[in-house]
């Protein structure tokens, strides 16, 4: 079977209403608002805590901690979804230097990081305040992760590509493009070829082991992510290569079950492991929905409206209301679908789903007496989700925006 139904809910008939929708936005944003506390930022979720974590030293990367607050806030500001927030009150410099000592406390130096690390919190800080020093910060983040083995999103240099392009397409420098040029080309360097299912690859040496992801976060399609994103500064003959090594792997990788398609976690099975299917952002199906909304062209869309029937067909996920494994990173896959077809179907699955991920949201925080701070796992990451149902836009944050169109954010230190 393509999914696991424990891990899913049957979908609650909510109608779609926006008052609703606008009303979890502003009780999100204001529950924020009154949560930071300047020497700890925010409380870290039960959820997001491990055994043996030190509760005074919160997360502060952008994928589930202070980081990610601070931009989501500033992003739903700029998007004119809330007045002034509290991450006018965090000052960029010093939550740099937390994560790097809470990075160290986790026994990482990794701080060219996109999702963990300094990465997007010096993109930040150079996107309010430019200047020669901040851009030279930038660009040594993202040139330290260039032949990092990790070779994915999170921790590798898939998210200095994306990190680079956000800069260029701010800016237009030259810079930026040089250092995409590099990136892909030490990715392409990388690139394993599997004689098994004709198609290539790449190895992510991930937490001592190594792994052949495809998926979201970890594997093959968040970086064909970030090489759609650039491809108008990549050559022609780089480009053609790219896309052909993009649609080939996600064609050959897939697995059909009547009408519906998923993607298990790795291409090469481990010895010793039985392969098995999930259904969220960072392993199945939504994931390869979402960094593909960029491919050019229809060759790919028939697998891609495959999967959405079975994101469709699995409902709700169980975990919660999130975007890396909860029902608004699923729903973000209708939107893209959405955007791509312009069939008013897969906006109203989007809708469906937003109405069934807001009552998981009120459901947890009731539970455990406080919302999920942070932007991938947590609640910030549903209200930004709302807020592209309402305007049937798909704009997933910080894969497909960093700096907010409209009026910018202002004063972040």
């Amino acid at each position: 079977m393509l999914f696991d139904p424990v891990r899913h809910d049957p979908l609650a008939a909510r109608p779609w209403s926006e008052p609703r929708a606008r009303a979890a936005i502003d009780w999100i944003v204001r529950e924020t608002n009154a949560a930071l506390t300047p020497s700890r930022y925010w409380p870290t979720h039960p959820k997001d805590r491990d055994p043996g974590d030190d509760p005074a030293a919160p997360p502060t990367s952008l994928y589930f901690g202070a980081a990610g607050v601070v931009w989501a806030l500033r992003h739903l500001h700029a998007l004119g979804t809330c007045g002034p927030t509290v991450a006018d009150q965090v000052d960029l410099t010093k939550l740099r230097d937390r994560n790097r000592e809470w990075l160290r406390a986790q026994g990482f130096e990794d701080f060219g990081s996109y999702l963990m690390g300094d990465l997007p919190i010096e993109l930040m800080a150079w996107g309010t305040e430019p200047s020669a020093a901040r851009a030279d910060a930038l660009a040594w983040l993202i040139d330290s992760s260039i032949d990092h083995p990790a070779c994915e999103l999170m921790w590798g240099s898939p998210g200095s590509l994306l990190a680079a392009t956000f800069a260029h397409e701010r800016t237009g420098d030259p810079r930026w493009a040089d250092l995409i040029r590099r990136v892909a080309a030490q990715l392409r360097s990388e690139l394993q070829w599997s004689d098994a299912h004709s198609c290539h690859y790449w190895l992510q040496h991930l937490y001592g082991q190594r792994c052949s992801y495809i998926d979201g976060v970890h594997g093959f399609v968040a970086t064909a992510h970030g090489l759609l994103r650039a491809r108008h500064v990549l050559d022609a003959e780089q480009w053609v290569f790219w896309q052909r090594c993009i649609a080939d792997t996600v064609a050959r990788s897939a697995t059909h079950e009547g009408a519906l398609v998923n993607w298990r976690p790795e291409l090469i099975v481990r010895a010793g492991r039985q392969p098995r299917f999930l259904m969220q952002f960072c392993h199945g199906a939504p994931g390869f929905v979402i960094c593909l909304s960029q491919f050019p062209g229809d060759e790919l869309d028939l697998l891609l409206l495959a999967a959405g029937q079975a994101i469709w067909a699995a409902g709700p996920l169980a975990k919660g209301s999130n975007l890396c494994h909860g029902t608004a990173g699923n729903a973000y896959a209708f939107l893209v679908l959405h955007q791509r077809t312009h069939d008013a179907l897969w906006l109203q699955r989007a809708r469906a789903f937003a109405m069934h991920a807001i009552a998981q949201a009120e459901a947890d925080a009731a539970h455990h007496g406080q919302l999920r701070y942070s932007l991938w796992t947590g609640d910030l990451g549903l209200a930004i989700f709302l807020w592209d149902c309402i305007h049937a836009q798909a704009r997933f944050p910080t894969l497909d925006v960093f700096f907010a169109t409209g009026r910018e954010a202002t004063g972040v230190r």
